[in-house]
């Protein structure tokens, strides 16, 4: 049998977890990366037991690690300087790895490297699907030149972001699918403890409209992320990001911690500065073209659950093809019949629980999250609240790649 060939756009988790795991089942795999080299570090990510489960299969768990520092402390506070002892994540039942996105990438790109062909400062301009394969002319820049090249595949999978251009060009344009949540977000790397606590407290600072979390990790700086509500995004990307998150802040007073967060954001030698959205889709595929991760669900940061969905994803992916030798596309039709259900659990659980939870919308939000940290101190109402946890997650973190 002639082995098959797939283009994988996007140089990711799910891209990566992809290219690792359409190997392993027998796939030729090139990747593409509009970007000319492999990304930073990249900001905080949650990697709950879904994800852990793929990357145990696909064997990258202990390469990815664990940054849960078992001494942290996390504080809700106020601008004032009030403090009081809230609940982290180390106290979740359910207790995710905690990392940055690029630990879970390089452990991914080290596995795969030796595996695949990356081509970086590359991407798709035009897609052509036909019953024999997907030709593809992919477009390589150096420079200020530009050489396109059209290749024939298999199979094409869009893991190209939120953003996807794979989607653009083959699905349609991003407002069909784009859905923006109206808010803002902001990220760094602190470059220094912040004042009056340890480099490995996490620090909550949670206003209607607004937050700023400190996300501790061992043996890394913490990040910090700024989040806010917003009716006029193109506003915020009009100026500088340091005055948008500023005014988004004000007109009080910032405080001694919140001032400390801002000016080590706007002296952060890298930053993140965006808006956030989720895809929703009525199909994730076509014949020979696939989109996966934020390409084509996008849970959002407020879900806790994207990294972890992309590896379940790219896992499942390689499973349902290899259940379907010579049925390419029942193999891609029974992967989102087996995904999609999983997916709306948590694309609905980022709207309505993690959107709130990371940014308080009303003072009514606010007031029960005070309430909420303030019972936590309580070691009754604490396992009374782990146990309610637990009874509510159960079933949502699930391996949805097994058997």
């Amino acid at each position: 049998m002639t082995t098959q060939r797939a283009l994988i756009v996007g140089m990711g988790v799910g891209g990566l977890a992809t290219a690792l795991r359409l190997h392993e089942i027998g796939w030729e795999t090139v990747i593409v990366e509009r970007a000319a080299g492999r990304r930073s570090a990249g900001y905080f990510i949650a990697l709950f037991n879904t994800g852990r489960a793929a990357a145990q299969r696909l064997g990258v768990l202990d390469a990815i690690g664990d940054r849960l520092d078992p001494t942290t402390e996390t504080y809700d506070i106020d601008r004032s300087g009030g403090r009081r002892r809230g609940m982290g994540y180390g106290d979740i039942p359910a207790q995710p790895s905690l990392m940055l996105r690029g630990d879970v990438e390089t452990a991914l790109y080290e596995a795969v490297e030796p595996l695949t062909e990356i081509r970086y400062s590359t991407g798709p301009v035009a897609i052509d699907e036909h019953p024999d394969g997907v030709d593809v002319t992919l477009r390589t820049t150096a420079g200020d030149v530009h050489t396109d090249a059209t290749e024939q595949f298999d199979l094409v999978v869009g893991a190209d972001g939120l953003r996807s251009t794979v989607r653009r060009l083959h699905f349609g344009p991003d407002s069909d699918y784009v859905q923006p949540f109206h808010h803002i977000i902001g990220a760094a790397i602190l470059n220094s403890a912040v004042p009056g606590f340890r480099r490995n407290d996490s620090i909550v600072l949670a206003e209607p409209g607004r937050s700023a979390w400190v996300f501790a990790f061992a043996n890394h700086q913490p990040t910090v992320l700024f989040n806010y509500r917003t009716t006029h995004e193109d506003t915020e990307f009009g100026r500088p990001p340091i005055e948008s998150l500023r005014r988004a802040f004000g007109p009080e007073p910032a405080g001694a911690v919140l001032e400390n967060l801002l000016q080590q954001y706007e002296e952060a030698d890298e930053y993140l500065f965006d808006s956030t959205h989720q895809v929703t889709m009525p199909s994730w595929h076509t014949g020979r073209v696939v989109l996966l991760g934020d390409a084509a669900w996008c849970l959002t940061l407020y879900s806790g659950m994207g990294a972890s969905t992309a590896l379940a994803g790219a896992d499942l992916l390689g499973t349902s093809l290899q259940r379907n030798p010579g049925a390419l596309t029942r193999g891609l039709r029974e992967w989102e019949q087996k995904l999609r259900p999983f997916v709306h659990i948590h694309q609905q659980s980022g709207r309505r629980e993690g959107l709130p939870t990371f940014v308080p919308q009303t003072p009514r939000d606010k007031l029960t999250r005070t309430i909420t940290q303030t019972l936590a101190g309580s070691p009754v109402t604490t396992r009374a609240m782990k146990a309610f946890i637990a009874r509510q997650g159960r079933g949502k973190f699930i391996d949805i790649a097994a058997a």
